[in-house]
């Protein structure tokens, strides 16, 4: 058995998967969930083997009733306590206008987006609260604090995750479980994700953003990691990263728009 367990539902080749590698490179038996492309899961454990960590990959339809249940149980009773879990899904449905976003495709969008997150915080908390300690990450996006044309599933989902990560952090923080919403404000270097949505043109892209224009999802990871090893008299229940070049969330104006000089 494991000492330490790192869960990743949503264990793609951008930040699930990064994730992963960082946590096990620190010690920690990393689990890997997704949905599909079993080969590409065995090549995400396979690198984290050759790497000297520890790390089992498992397929899971986190939509279906029962699965997220069964995967924490299965973790807990074969590798080992979870001591920080990292909800890596996304909900992202494609621009749809409100005649076309069918209710089915809302509603599934709703349950990646938060219905998952709780039955995972339903089934992971009480272990944690039993030990005393634990960390739950929670990868998020812009969606989660502004709502843009098109977006109202992903909107709806995504607002949805944030409170729910309020309200967790509400109950247990004062029981010694760290929850953190991370505001993901930007693009990032995901083959599995920005790279299937543009296809031929995802080197274009990085390159006309530039250097150090999109998120490493390898830096990231090391964001995360940071946030399940603050102190407990210093934690970040949410914080926002973007490249340097973007304009935030909160800012409609490019900085060149501005007008800095004194009135």
């Amino acid at each position: 058995m494991a000492d330490k367990v790192f869960l990743v539902i949503g264990a793609g080749a951008g930040i699930g998967g990064h994730a992963a590698a960082r946590f096990a490179r620190g010690g920690y038996h990393a689990v890997l969930a997704r949905r599909s492309d079993e080969d590409g899961l065995a090549r995400l454990v396979g690198t984290i083997e050759d790497e000297g960590g520890k790390a089992s990959g498992m397929l899971l339809d986190a939509a279906a009733d029962g699965t997220i249940e069964e995967l924490v149980e299965r973790v807990e009773h074969d590798i080992g306590p979870i001591d920080t879990v990292l909800y890596n899904l996304g909900a992202q449905i494609g621009n749809r206008t409100l005649a076309d976003t069918p209710h089915r495709a809302f509603e599934l969008g709703w349950r990646l987006g938060c219905f998952g997150l709780f039955r995972l915080a339903h089934a992971v908390m009480p272990h944690m609260v039993e030990r005393g300690s634990g960390t739950m990450l929670v990868t998020s996006a812009t969606a989660a604090v502004r709502g843009n044309a098109g977006q109202h599933s992903h909107a709806a989902a995504m607002g949805a995750r944030r409170m729910l990560c309020q309200t967790l952090n509400a109950e247990f923080a004062p029981q010694g479980l760290h929850v953190a919403h991370v505001v993901v404000d930007g693009s990032v270097d995901a083959p599995d994700t920005l790279g299937k949505l543009l296809g031929d043109r995802f080197e274009a892209y990085k390159e006309a953003k530039g250097k150090d224009g999109v998120i490493d999802p390898a830096t990231l990871a090391e964001t995360y990691w940071h946030l399940a090893h603050q102190p407990r008299n210093c934690w970040t229940h949410e914080l926002d990263v973007r490249p340097f070049t973007d304009v935030p969330w909160w800012n409609d104006n490019p900085p060149s728009a501005i007008d800095t000089k004194a009135k």
